[in-house]
């Protein structure tokens, strides 16, 4: 892992096409920017959890299980 310190407007180049650009730090809290092709899925990790989940009971033909967790 990496740990590097960014100001508001600095940005962080991952690869030649992902951009991630610092907009706002307050109160401990930073928002940021991710600037990435169409074909780069992008997701907060509790989001992309939920799919590997999803995806693996698909997988293993549990369809209840799978419906169940869809909501």
């Amino acid at each position: 892992m990496m740990v590097i310190r960014r100001k508001v407007g600095q940005a962080i180049r991952i690869r030649d096409d992902i951009r991630i650009v610092i907009h706002e730090i307050r109160h401990g809290v930073v928002r940021f920017g991710i600037e990435a092709p169409d074909d780069v899925a992008v997701h907060r990790l509790e989001v992309y959890e939920q799919i590997q989940q999803e995806n693996k009971a698909a997988i293993q033909g549990d369809a209840l299980a799978w419906l169940k967790a869809r909501g």
